[in-house]
């Protein structure tokens, strides 16, 4: 073998050491695929990018990270929404939003009604996010898209965070119904509404998220389920997603270093206008 490693250029020495390396690599790569798997489980819809993010190997750099794990098959499949929730009505709002710059928690919330099929049945969701720091502030499970569940989700949203400056939504009848109007005013909460997706985008977003990256993989089987793994993924997505314009850290904890002040810069950020030219 010595007249070999000589005709190739290396030494025994050097293939024994390569060979210590792969081990020790070989072996790191295992260890991180038992965290990986255990990150799918509470985040079934964690992408290979965030998974890099959130799991921080310090022997792998991202891009090496992702085409591995891409090849141990850990990549996603999407589905598509195809499902109308939003009903528009006459009474209107204007969207006061565009172009505004945010720099603190509560200036703006999003909210949206999206459906969730399950069991030959379709139910629906409604989420409230805070557009600065990305957190589900209020949600509701509903059997029904009438508007008692946009209301339970604002009271949960109002009686948990401070109040926001501007609530935005679509022009959906929901959200000019006269208890959730009533609720918006005696808050001293502006109200503001969107005439596309793309001015409601962030409430667009997570739903999204919450289907495709949780409630997809996790399958409730009925009602009951549904409401429980929706608390489950809120929780999740709250306190432990990596949340790539967050400087990749969860809403809940962004939200708390903010709130203490640990920023040298606080972060800002500046609503899309699309009227602008």
């Amino acid at each position: 073998m010595n007249a070999v490693y000589k005709a190739i250029g290396i030494s025994r020495q050097g293939v024994i050491q390569y060979e210590q390396r792969q081990n020790i690599f070989d072996e790191k790569v295992r260890v991180l695929m038992l965290e990986a798997q255990q990150l799918r489980l509470e985040h079934p819809g964690c992408g290979v990018e965030k998974m890099y993010y959130a799991l921080k190997p310090q022997f792998l750099g991202r891009d090496r990270f992702i085409e591995l794990f891409m090849g141990l098959g850990f990549r996603l499949e999407h589905k598509k929404n195809y499902r109308r929730t939003t009903f528009s009505v006459a009474t209107i709002y204007p969207n006061l939003i565009k172009g505004m710059e945010v720099s603190a928690p509560s200036t703006i919330w999003q909210s949206d009604i999206t459906y969730i099929y399950v069991n030959e049945r379709f139910y629906y969701a409604v989420f409230i996010i805070d557009v600065y720091t990305k957190k589900i502030v209020g949600y509701k499970i509903s059997d029904n898209m009438r508007a008692r569940a946009n209301v339970e989700a604002l009271k949960m949203a109002l009686r948990e965070h401070s109040t926001p400056q501007v609530h935005h939504s679509d022009r959906g009848g929901q959200y000019i119904y006269k208890e959730y109007v009533r609720l918006l005013k005696d808050s001293s909460s502006k109200i503001s509404m969107a005439l596309s997706a793309q001015d409601n985008a962030y409430a667009e977003r997570i739903n999204k998220t919450i289907k495709e990256e949780y409630l997809d993989h996790w399958k409730p089987a009925n009602f009951e389920q549904l409401k429980r793994y929706t608390r489950k993924a809120v929780h999740h997505y709250n306190h432990r997603r990596p949340h790539n314009n967050l400087g990749r850290l969860p809403p809940a904890v962004f939200e708390s270093k903010w709130i203490n002040n640990e920023f040298s810069v606080r972060p800002k950020i500046s609503i899309y206008n699309n009227n602008k030219p």
